[in-house]
């Protein structure tokens, strides 16, 4: 199963929000006609109005994807208006954090290929990366589709066991928020020190988004890269003897909060 046979059969995407729209704005700037998406979405933007995908519509009657973009609050009230595509011959694409592969096996009935997928806000402008698990019916046409379609928003991984999917929704899933307020330290920290709000908020995106850029681009261990800027005895050194102390710890807490609470929607 190929994008063409998206384009062909249809693609239904259930939810439009930022995460939807990140995903729409891909597949069209792939070159999947709009007119081959169905969305369910019971307040669309402008935007959304304007690409000439079908909205609110007859939906196809087996199309190649169903792709759930809800929150999981929302689930119960959203899904039943696509469980009839279930199966076996439509993929159900989950991006709900929380919500098993077996409760949507339940919703959409036996022998329906599913496949949860763990993006993450950067998708918004194609730096995300998403984390791919599928259920014994989803095959690996199936996967290599749900890869393609995560993959118009950023790297893809696959898991090897959806319990792994608690720990990449602590770190990858949750982990832009940990960023966003590390940039909010630092400004504070620069205000702190005498500079203005201004620069010091200027001073605190660059480093972040510059030293992450640096991180990815080139590869290189991030230990290394510390060691790099790190001279003997020098302002470094002494401002990492005081973070060292405490972020390991602090991390590994942080991610097994946010890993613990994605089991618990698991189990809701």
């Amino acid at each position: 199963m190929a994008l063409d046979e998206v384009a062909a059969r249809g693609l239904v995407l259930l939810g439009c929000g930022k995460m939807g729209s990140a995903l729409l704005r891909g597949w069209l700037a792939g070159g999947l006609p709009p007119t081959a998406v169905h969305v369910i979405e019971p307040q669309p933007s402008d935007w959304l109005r304007s690409t000439g995908a079908a909205l609110n519509g007859p939906l196809p009657e087996a199309p190649a994807v169903a792709l759930v973009a809800v929150k999981p609050q929302m689930m119960g009230a959203a899904l039943p208006a696509m469980t009839a595509l279930g199966g076996g011959r439509t993929l159900v694409v989950s991006i709900a954090a929380g919500t098993s592969l077996s409760a949507f096996e339940a919703a959409f009935g036996p022998g329906t290929p599913v496949v949860r997928a763990m993006p993450n806000t950067p998708a918004a402008i194609g730096r995300g990366i998403s984390a791919l698990i599928g259920n014994a019916q989803a095959t690996p046409a199936h996967m290599d589709l749900a890869e393609s379609l995560m993959a118009a928003v950023g790297e893809v991984v696959r898991l090897d066991s959806e319990s792994q999917m608690d720990a990449v929704t602590g770190v990858s899933g949750s982990g832009p928020a940990y960023v966003f307020h590390l940039i909010e330290a630092l400004a504070a920290a620069a205000e702190a020190e005498g500079l203005s709000p201004e620069l010091s908020l200027r001073l605190a995106r660059a480093t972040v988004a510059g030293a992450g850029a640096l991180a990815q681009e080139t590869g290189t261990d991030p230990a290394q890269l510390r060691r790099d800027v790190t001279s003997p005895n020098g302002t470094t050194q002494a401002g990492l003897g005081v973070l060292m102390a405490e972020l390991p710890d602090l991390v590994r807490r942080t991610v097994r909060a946010a890993a613990h609470r994605s089991e618990e929607l698991g189990r809701a």
